[in-house]
């Protein structure tokens, strides 16, 4: 018996579930959770992608100003850029179609518009590699690889993330949301540290950016090669001024 929170009352006795809720959850769902973490050790938290040069600038300012830069951010660049390589690397990592991943590495690493947002991509992904190589899978091995894709940029290592990991019947879709969820948050609690905002506003931000999330994955997903872009003027410009920026706490 458990006690009832009323005083002098008795609670039913709670029956077992009639299965176990493992059973019940997907063996993608963890794989998935875990590089949606903000704990995975590729240092993420270390950048703001031009957010604290907007602050500095004035454009951010509020809760009602952040949520709408992110949410721009989201459709206009990671959904018509990272997401959109994304949801193509992965496949190509199960095809080891080496061709398709060099290219697609290589675009990535052209059109980073400033040497801050390149350097962040290049890191990001080299941590990611040895994050990989840290779990010693069987699935994984470093030698195996080209020697110019031992070291990808971030969305064609986060696609590897994701081939290794998640069963080969899985569409790439659910590690779109996992890429997208991660990057949300990681903006986010940015946010919080450069605007500033109270928790409860992130997690409020952090809500909408939910409710964006799956229709820019179905862009990313439906965008052929030729479409795909990374023209986002103003971040290029804001990128620009944040690395010689006075004071930041970003490296980005």
């Amino acid at each position: 018996m458990t006690l009832c929170i009323e005083a002098g009352r008795q609670a039913a006795p709670v029956s077992a579930p009639s299965q176990p809720l493992a059973g019940t959850v997907t063996p993608a769902l963890l794989p998935l959770l875990w590089l949606a973490s903000p704990a995975l050790p590729i240092g993420g938290f270390s950048y703001s992608e031009g957010l604290e040069a907007a602050v500095e600038a004035g454009l951010v300012h509020d809760e009602a100003s952040t949520a709408q830069w992110l949410t721009d951010q989201l459709h206009l660049g990671q959904s018509r850029s990272d997401l959109a390589v994304l949801a193509q690397a992965v496949h190509a990592w199960r095809l080891r179609d080496w061709p398709t991943l060099l290219r697609l590495d290589q675009w990535v690493r052209n059109t980073r518009e400033t040497a801050e947002l390149r350097l962040q991509s290049e890191q990001m992904g080299r941590s990611l590699i040895e994050w990989l190589k840290s779990l010693q899978r069987p699935e994984f091995l470093l030698a195996l690889l080209p020697t110019a894709l031992q070291a990808p940029s971030y969305p064609v290592a986060y696609a590897l993330a994701l081939a290794v990991h998640l069963p080969p019947e899985q569409p790439p879709a659910s590690g779109l949301y996992a890429y997208a969820f991660g990057w949300a948050e990681n903006m986010v609690q940015a946010a919080i540290k450069a605007v500033p905002l109270g928790q409860s506003a992130g997690q409020r931000i952090l809500a909408r950016l939910s409710r964006q999330i799956p229709a820019a994955v179905t862009h990313a997903m439906s965008l052929p090669e030729e479409d795909r872009q990374a023209f986002s003027p103003m971040l290029a410009i804001l990128s620009a001024r944040h690395e010689t920026q006075y004071s930041r706490l970003f490296r980005s």
